[in-house]
Formats: C-alpha cells, sequence, structure tokens
C-alpha cells in the first residue's frame, strides 16, 4: 500500500465520498483509514490523529497523499482534479467548473444532511431538497448540457464537475428514482459517464464507493464529530 493516498474518515459517506469519487475517477487506488462506527474502538484513530497534529483544523476529512497531509473537503478536491487533469484546460475552464461543482456542493449537502433531520422536519426537508433537485440545479444542468452541445459540461474532456454531477445524480434517485424523467439530456449524461472505465469500475460492488448513511448509525457519527 505504499504511495497510495490515506483516507482518513468515517465508514460511510460524508465529506469524504466526493473525494472517493474523483480518486476513483482518476484511477487511483487508495488507503481507506476509517473510524469503523460500530466498534468500540471507534475513537482511537481520530485521538491519534488530534493528539499527534495531523488535523490542521482538529478535523476530516484528511488524506495524506505526495508527503502532505490535506484537509478541508474542496481544498482535497481542487489539488486531486489538478494533479489528474479533471480541472480544465485554462483558466475560463476552471471557473465554469468552479461554479458547477459550487452549486453542487449545495445540493449534496442537503441530502447528506437529510438524514441527520430531527424527526418531525424529515419531511419538510425532505420536500426542500426534491424540490431543489429538480426545480432549481437540474434545469441548470440540462441547459448547460444543451447550450455547451458537447459530451461533458466544461470543454470536450472529463472534469470534476462531471464526476461530481454524476455523484449527486445518483444520489437524488436514490430517493427518487424518476427524478430525471423532465431532463433527456442529464439521462444521456448519467449513461454516458457512468460508463467510463474508472468510473464504472467505483460503481460495481466492493469498490470504495460507499452506501448511504444508516439511520442506526446517525447517534455515533453525530459522537465522533459533536
Amino acid at each position: 500500500m505504499a504511495g497510495k493516498p490515506k483516507l482518513h474518515y468515517f465508514n460511510g459517506r460524508g465529506r469524504m465520498e466526493t473525494i472517493r469519487w474523483l480518486l476513483a475517477a482518476a484511477g487511483v487506488e487508495v488507503c481507506i483509514w476509517s473510524f469503523i462506527l460500530r466498534s468500540c474502538d471507534k475513537y482511537v484513530l481520530l485521538l491519534f490523529l488530534l493528539k499527534n497534529g495531523s488535523l490542521l483544523f482538529q478535523q476530516v476529512p484528511m488524506v495524506e497523499m505526495d508527503g502532505m497531509k490535506l484537509v478541508q473537503t474542496r481544498a482535497i478536491a481542487n489539488y486531486i482534479a489538478t494533479k489528474y487533469n479533471l480541472y480544465g484546460k485554462d483558466l475560463k475552464e476552471r471557473t465554469l467548473i468552479d461554479m458547477y461543482v459550487e452549486g453542487l456542493f449545495d445540493l449534496n449537502e442537503l441530502l447528506m444532511l437529510h438524514v441527520f433531520q430531527p424527526a418531525d422536519k424529515k419531511e419538510q426537508h425532505f420536500a426542500n431538497m426534491m424540490d431543489k433537485a429538480e426545480n432549481r440545479y437540474f434545469p441548470v444542468f440540462e441547459k448547460v448540457l444543451k447550450d455547451h452541445g458537447k459530451d461533458f459540461l466544461v470543454g470536450n474532456q472529463l472534469s470534476r464537475a462531471d464526476v461530481q454531477l454524476l455523484e449527486v445524480i445518483l444520489m437524488v434517485e436514490e430517493w427518487k428514482p424518476d427524478i430525471l424523467a423532465k431532463f433527456p439530456l442529464l439521462q444521456s449524461f448519467k449513461a454516458r459517464i457512468s460508463n467510463i472505465p474508472t468510473i464504472k469500475k467505483f460503481l460495481q460492488p466492493g469498490s470504495q464507493r460507499k452506501p448511504p448513511t444508516r439511520e442506526e448509525d446517525v447517534a455515533n457519527v453525530m459522537k465522533i464529530f459533536h
């Protein structure tokens, strides 16, 4: 496992999942160091990282690669995207990618936090995130694909924006399988990007892709991060 990036996080999606997606799209094998939620030792690794000063802001995710201990999700994703040519060919393309990605981060945040909502807020939160996916975010990307006229969101090659859009589409479909019914270009985009060999491999059983956070894991996750 020497030389492989080491990913430090709990054994679930959270803020590390986008990083897993980008590394997988780049064809990079990783070593996962997780805080296993159902283990009595779930705090041991986190406490060790805190004690030895590895966590710059006392937070995970943290990725060890290229002799660095990288923290903050966006900074890690920016580094990986730049290193593996997933960040466009010039400043203009990079700016478009950043705009699209920031919108996807906003939607992803809603999806990620749904399971943590109090019982009396879950229905309202669900309705809000589905409404924003269907009426705010997905129409934007349908139009981008139509206006751009290419297979990808930016330029004519795979970028982190494509990877992160597919990630979010699949997450929303877990809640509402027919969410793309009104978006034919996104349907084609999903099929096309899902069949890129490195991404297709990541979508197979047994990959490092994580399932949705389970209701029974919420209490343990809250203990780790609060």
